[in-house]
């Protein structure tokens, strides 16, 4: 069953046309672009992301052309102590939380020095003149413009295995946990506001996520790529982490490395982390996925999808392998007030287990149990994080057994973690890094520092009613069956009347007609080796998704049917469906 396709593609062309790989063809593509309207001058905007790599492009790009002159934009930047007064309340003093930040990329440069450097390029009267880094194209309005961009994954990458410091930080020794932070509520923030702007005037888009081998497009390439992604079924290019807790299934199941000790977490739908991959003949770029979010979020999430969460992708899937690991850290996500309150953010994180796979053994802790007292739990857990003694969960924590194809919703306040020996979907709202630890089994992380634990916050979020009774009631395999017809059952599992997503799965045998229903779906292959999503008016081109692959539907695709493909003709399988309750 080793089908499963790391490296999925949107097909935009069959010619390269417009698509270069490599410096040299990149060159000479430029040149031609800077040299077509034959004046005597020609400036060169070159914006980057965060991240990229300044002395590759550099070396390999920018001197080669041998302008006239050439300005670095991030010499233009307030300094670093400047930066960090600005910035001071969004980083805040805790290693992974912070206050999402409302600047805007002007914010963190001397109106005075661009100015000066604005003027002195007016007074070059010939040759070429680059400017290239972050903020590059608030120096001057450019005749040729380049947006070099890079994905989520690759700058975590650099970030731990090559010492990548942030943007403006003299921080490369400093631990991830921080740079991600520092990422995740500020300098990307900024940045895809920025990036947002620019898309309608680039000329080209540059690929620099692998090391001497980018890729480049034009803008035309670009823009047609982005709109075909909203008129068809596609995937995330997955990426795949290690844990402390992490597991052999995805590697076994996938054919991952095997020489990796463990497979914990796959961001397999999250296109705020993960990239698509757009090809154009034998060119493959890589961008990251929230492109198509910023470009078309109507057409990709629906209108009343948009008109409530914005350019934000609202629903998370990815995959979470404990199978012949440990269990997750006991945990609680906060209430909707308290993560606005708190972090700025306007929604919250939501979730559910889904059991792809399980051993006899496997678990799921979720709720409190009966007539538990609250002071002397939170007493416990204070003691056990000292390192005084365990946290007895058997005393308070519900454990419940857990099979494959169960469904555990877990609305934020809920006290819960996935045990040992179970593969987990967690279908949820996209806020995906405000968990609260609340014990961690007393173990250290990968980095041999101890993970962080929020009991302060976490206490002030758990809903102490969550007990055994009503988390039987409300939470445990909510299944209703809603529609059936020849060879193919629809039912009900959730989520949760708190949460905003609704889960739909369906069981197979023969084709099954979907409807979008206004909102984005996003589905998963939790059964069965193969399926083919087809449009009833051939609108687009049959999809195959195989076992545990997720795969976005955009509303705007509206109908579509999905049918056992392949090994799986004849036989029932599974998909589990999300969207957004309109």
């Amino acid at each position: 069953m080793k089908n499963y396709n790391v490296s999925p593609e949107i097909v935009v062309s069959n010619k390269a046309d417009g698509a270069w790989e490599g410096y040299e063809n990149i060159h000479k593509a430029i040149l031609k672009a800077v040299t077509k309207s034959g004046k005597e001058k020609s400036v060169l905007t070159i914006e980057c992301y965060p991240g990229v790599n300044y002395e590759e492009l550099e070396q390999s790009l920018i001197f080669p052309l041998k302008a006239s002159k050439i300005v670095h934009s991030d010499e233009l930047a307030l300094k670093e102590d400047a930066i960090q007064q600005l910035i001071e309340k969004n980083l805040t003093d805790d290693r992974v939380f912070g206050l999402q930040s409302s600047h805007q990329l002007q914010d963190f440069f001397s109106g005075e020095a661009i100015l000066k450097v604005r003027d002195d390029i007016k007074n070059i009267q010939e040759g070429l003149v680059i400017v290239y880094g972050v903020g590059a194209r608030l120096v001057c309005e450019p005749d040729v413009l380049i947006y070099a961009d890079l994905t989520r994954w690759e700058i975590q990458r650099r970030f731990s295995e090559e010492g990548l410091s942030n943007w403006k930080a003299d921080n490369s020794d400093e631990e991830l946990l921080r740079k991600y932070k520092r990422g995740y509520f500020v300098e990307w923030r900024v940045a895809d506001k920025h990036k947002k702007k620019l898309f309608g005037s680039i000329d080209f888009l540059l690929d620099t996520n692998l090391k001497m081998i980018p890729k480049m497009i034009t803008a035309e390439n670009f823009r047609v790529g982005m709109k075909q992604a909203t008129q068809q079924p596609f995937r995330l290019v997955p990426y795949f982490a290690p844990g402390i807790w992490g597991g052999q299934w995805m590697k076994e199941q996938f054919g991952l490395n095997e020489s990796e000790e463990n497979y914990a977490w796959s961001f397999d739908g999250v296109p705020e982390e993960n990239s698509v991959q757009l090809a154009y003949g034998d060119v493959r770029v890589s961008i990251p996925s929230m492109n198509i979010v910023f470009q078309h979020p109507r057409e990709l999430l629906g209108e009343g999808v948009h008109a409530r969460f914005g350019d934000e992708f609202p629903i998370r899937f990815d995959l979470l392998d404990t199978m012949g690991g440990q269990n997750l850290s006991l945990q609680v996500h906060p209430i909707t007030e308290y993560i606005q309150e708190h972090f700025g953010m306007h929604y919250t994180q939501d979730e559910s287990y889904y059991l792809l796979d399980a051993k006899e053994d496997a678990v799921v802790y979720l709720g409190t149990k009966n007539k538990v007292n609250k002071e002397e739990m939170l007493e416990d857990l204070y003691e056990a994080n000292d390192g005084h003694k365990d946290f007895p969960d058997d005393k308070y924590i519900n454990k419940y057994p857990a099979k494959k194809h169960d469904h555990f919703l877990i609305p934020a306040g809920t006290i819960h973690c996935s045990g040992a020996n179970s593969m987990v979907l967690e279908i949820s709202a996209t806020p995906y890094i405000f968990t609260f630890k609340l014990w961690d089994w007393g173990r250290l992380g990968l980095d041999g520092l101890p993970r962080p634990v929020h009991l302060e916050h976490g206490k002030e979020v758990i809903q102490w009613e969550r007990n055994t009774e009503w988390v039987e009631k409300n939470l445990i395999n909510q299944v209703e069956q809603i529609d059936s017809g020849d060879g193919w059952i629809e039912e009900r599992t959730g989520l949760h009347e708190r949460e905003f997503i609704e889960t739909r799965r369906h069981w197979f045998s023969k084709k099954v007609h979907h409807h979008t229903g206004g909102s984005v779906n996003v589905l998963n292959l939790v059964e069965g080796e193969e399926a083919v999503v087809e449009s009833p008016d051939n609108a687009f081109t049959p999809f195959v998704v195989h076992y545990a692959e997720t795969f976005i539907i955009p509303c705007s695709v509206k109908e579509y049917t999905i049918r056992p493909y392949g090994e799986a003709e004849g036989k029932t399988i599974v998909t589990v469906k999300a969207s957004v309750r309109i």
